[in-house]
Parts: C-alpha cells; structure tokens; sequence
C-alpha cells in the first residue's frame, strides 16, 4: 500500500470505530499533513479515496465531514437447527460453488481461498524453484508416513503459539485440512454413525461425512461464543454420538473465537460421554490478535483432540499441505492415511519446511493478519452502504470470511440466481447446514484485494437484495 492508502485506511477505521462521528468535520488537510509527516498531496489522495467510498462529503470552504451512514447491523443471533441425526444433501449445490462451470465466467464472492500475490510469499517460490534445480531425488521419491521430519519439526515449534505441547512424532502431513478431517472421521467412525457438528459449519465437513454415510446432529451456535455446550450435552444424553466435530478458532463461516472457559469445558463434556473431538484449526494462525487463540488441543490431557490444520488458508491452498495430531489415535490415523493417499508430497513438505525454517513464514502471517483486518473494515462500511436494513452481520475475529443475514423469509438462492446474470457468485447459507437451513443466510470472502470491481459487486448485491426484500413485501400486502 502507498502512503495516501494507509492514511485512508486509517481514518476509515476510525470512522468505522466511531472516533469521528457522523456529520463530524474532520482534520484539515494541513493538520492531518503535520500530524502524520506526509505531504498535502498525500492527504489529499487520502481523503480523495474516503470520498470515492461515500465515507465523507466535502464542503465548499468549510473542509471535509463524515457522511451519515447507516447504524452498525447487530450480530446474528443463535442459530436454531433441527437438533436431530439428519442425512445430509447439498452436494450439487456445494460442487458448483467450489468448481464452477468456467464458461459462466463468474467472480466467486462465496469462495474461501487466501490472497497468494502478497509479496511476502516470494521466498516460498524460491524454496520450490530451488528443489527442483538441485534435483533432490525426495521429490521423486516416496516420502515417510508421517510426512517430512523437518516439516513436522516445524510445526510442533508453530503449535507453541497456540499453547499446544506437540513433538515432530505426535503429526502426520495430509494433503491438506480436508483429508486430515476425512482421516479423523474414517479413523473414528463407520457408516450409520452419528457426528456433532456446529451450526452452521463448512460445507466441505458436511460433504466428508456424506461421503462416509455418517449422520450429523447440528448444535446451535452462538456468532459470539460458539457451540452451545448446553444443546451439545442435551444431543449427547439423547444420541449414540461418536464425536463433535468443530472450528472454534477464527470459525469459517462466522469468525468468532470460542472463549478458553467454553474450550475447557468441552474437554470436560466429552471426557464425561467418552467422544473424540475433531478440531479444525485451518484458519487460527489469521486471528487478528495475538497471540493467537489457544486450540482445544492444548487443553487435551487424554489424547481424545485429533487436531487438524493446514497452510491452505495461512499461505497457499495449493501447496496441499495439511497435518493431524491425532493424540491416541496416532496409529489407527496411520493405518487409515495408508490405506488412502499413503503419502504426501515431498517437494511443497520441504518447501514449506525450508520457508518456516528461514523465518519467512511469521512475517507472512501478521503481514496477512493485518491486510485481512483492514480489508475487513473497509468491507464492512461496504456492507453497511450499499446493504438493506433489517440485517445482521457477523464480526469476524480473523480469517477472510463472513457471515451475512437477511429476515427470515429472503431467499438467497433466488438472490445468488439474479447475481448469476451480473457475473457474481455467492455462497447461500443453506450449503452450511446438513438440513438446507439458512436459506435467508449467506457467505462472502474478503480476503482479496478490495478494488473498485469489489466495491460495485457490493453495490449490486445490496441492490439486488433491496430489490427481492421490495418484492417480498409487496407480495405480502
């Protein structure tokens, strides 16, 4: 970012906390240039940009002032899903969403992959180019079960952050999050079992289990706290569950963290009904503070966390690098992973080995902690703008996503419809819940660059949604 675009994703975050106020004059051109050590024209550019986002109005002779903005929507409340074991659909839905017909040319804001143009993963180029011309034969060879040693050193020292205890013999390297889930899942259940989920959850866990013939109970989630533990013990004392299955860190698709008191005393409930605990940490390591939230995992002193994660989503999805700390079920998650894919690839294991290794990787993540957070509050004035009353909007607490919805009865499938013809692709609600809920719901992405296109993506959808609201309420009356 140059420097007026700093200065205006500044004064943006402080409109948004509310430091300038609606109808406020803001600083002069002059103070602002003192203030910040920059020269007029910067500030100039800077106010420049905040006027092209509607943040504020310029008055002739008089300086710049805060545009009147709409109030902050609340946050959804807790969800409210059929609490029973339910077979899970969706498939058709979800497979358009993650591969969509490339021929529809559609920008895909219900997506979740990270931005990979960001400079700081020029050495991890590098790191792959370099195996290569060295003609390491590991590349070509098959690796060890477990993974690479030294990737699996590295991330015990990462797991540190997290307050997580692990030794580079406690990890097995998947290819990617979504097959250490599959192995924890074919490792710890059959099909016709029943597995907790959070409501709603990612599609790609739903879609795990459908393929597995395992059924699911959706626990009612909070956007604030998480998993409602008290609905969780009340599903265990009436089904023969085998696990809870969960994102309690920078959760996708709503963002919230699961406070330490709730993490603790789910360890606690599951030691009491003997289940496993699947943790799915893909997006923890994007938290916007730190140190990051600590996992379930680092409070697990009987080995029943099989922990899950990957750099997918902290650097590169196609790097295809997961791993499992799977706790007692080390061996059984062997045996399984041998079964399957046996073993994963060596060459992108010792590129992000040798990235981590040289310190590349730290700098990376708090240089995309604060690129997603800035992002975050420029989308959410967007939002804000161009979006109808009557929402609620989550408040992510790291990661790229986020979780919009409308009144009860709008239909974003209808909406994703209209959209479709403009070019535009949203995530409906109702691909996050094994029962089709969330219909009134959906998913968008943030985490790539917020140009001028993104913002009139915005426009169009806030318009299109007005338009659906418009008619709902006609056909009403």
């Amino acid at each position: 970012m140059t420097r007026y675009q700093h200065l205006a994703a500044l004064l943006a975050q402080r409109i948004e906390q509310g430091l300038y106020q609606n109808g406020e004059r803001l600083p002069s051109v002059r103070a602002l240039s003192q203030e910040h050590g920059v020269s007029i024209s910067t500030v100039q550019q800077a106010y420049h940009v905040l006027e092209s986002q509607q943040l504020i109005l310029p008055q002739p002779r008089s300086g710049y002032y805060v545009a009147p903005r709409k109030a902050h929507p609340p946050v959804p409340g807790l969800t409210r899903p059929a609490q029973r074991p339910v077979e899970i659909s969706q498939w058709d839905s979800v497979r358009e969403l993650f591969n969509p017909n490339p021929e529809r040319n559609l920008y895909n804001l219900g997506g979740g992959g990270p931005d990979v143009s960001q400079s700081s993963v020029k050495p991890l180029w590098k790191s792959l180019t370099r195996f290569c011309q060295r003609q390491d034969l590991r590349i070509l060879n098959y690796g060890n079960m477990y993974g690479v040693p030294e990737l699996c050193e590295q991330i015990a020292r990462l797991a540190l952050d997290s307050d997580c205890q692990l030794a580079a013999e406690d990890i097995v390297i998947t290819t990617g999050c979504q097959e250490a889930l599959f192995t924890a899942l074919r490792t710890l259940c059959r099909e016709g079992d029943i597995v907790a989920v959070e409501s709603p959850t990612f599609p790609g866990t739903l879609q795990t289990l459908r393929g597995l013939g395992i059924k699911v109970v959706e626990i009612p989630t909070d956007a604030v706290t998480g998993i409602s533990l008290e609905a969780l013990q009340l599903a265990l004392e009436q089904w023969p569950i085998k696990a809870v299955m969960l994102v309690p860190s920078c959760n996708n698709p709503l963002g919230f963290y699961m406070p330490d008191a709730r993490k603790k005393a789910l360890i606690v409930l599951a030691q009491q009904f003997d289940i496993a605990i699947i943790e799915d940490d893909a997006y923890g390591e994007l938290a916007y503070e730190y140190p990051r939230p600590r996992t379930i995992k680092s409070f697990d002193n009987d080995g029943r966390v099989l922990l899950c994660s990957s750099f997918s989503k902290s650097v590169a999805p196609g790097l295809r690098v997961g791993w499992i700390a799977p706790g007692r079920y080390l061996e059984r998650v062997l045996h399984t992973k041998y079964t399957s894919t046996g073993y994963a690839v060596t060459h992108t294991q010792l590129a992000v080995a040798e990235f981590i290794r040289q310190g590349h990787y730290q700098p990376h993540v708090r240089r995309m902690r604060a690129y997603y957070k800035s992002n975050l509050d420029t989308f959410t004035c967007w939002v804000r703008r161009y979006f109808p009353c009557g929402i609620c909007v989550s408040r992510p607490q790291g990661g790229f996503l986020m979780w919009i919805e409308f009144p009860e009865t709008f239909d974003t499938l209808r909406l994703n419809s209209l959209l479709r013809q403009s070019g535009i692709q949203i995530a409906s609600g109702s691909l996050f819940s094994a029962s089709g809920k969330y219909r009134n719901c959906m998913r968008v992405h943030y985490g790539l660059p917020l140009t001028d296109e993104m913002q009139q993506m915005l426009r169009v959808i806030g318009e299109q949604a007005e338009r659906l609201l418009h008619e709902d309420t006609v056909s009403d009356h």
